[in-house]
């Protein structure tokens, strides 16, 4: 059994993962809201501002918005873990091939 610990991460490397991650919740997500939205009608209006705009406009605001934010948290948790890895050291573990 290897013993093999984690001393960084690459931030932009992390990144672009969250992107990828943030990209899939966001089109989770705005499928969902259209279809609530979509579902709810003039109603919606009064109750989600941004309803007017459309069910479809809607679901790409929710990919958009998951895509940057999920570039900006992963690259926010790498450099945290780099940092923290550097005061009490890196993550360690056991692989078996």
């Amino acid at each position: 059994m290897a013993n093999y610990k984690i001393k960084s991460l690459n931030v932009m490397s992390v990144a672009k993962i969250g992107a990828i991650l943030g990209l899939i919740f966001g089109l989770i997500e705005g499928i969902i809201m259209a279809l609530v939205v979509g579902s709810m009608g003039v109603i919606a209006k009064n109750l989600i501002p941004m309803a007017g705009l459309g069910a479809g406009l809607i679901l790409v605001f929710a990919i958009i918005f998951g895509l940057i934010g999920g570039f900006i948290g992963g690259a926010i948790w790498a450099f945290i873990y780099n940092v923290a890895a550097g005061f009490v050291g890196p993550i360690e573990m056991d692989l078996e091939v």
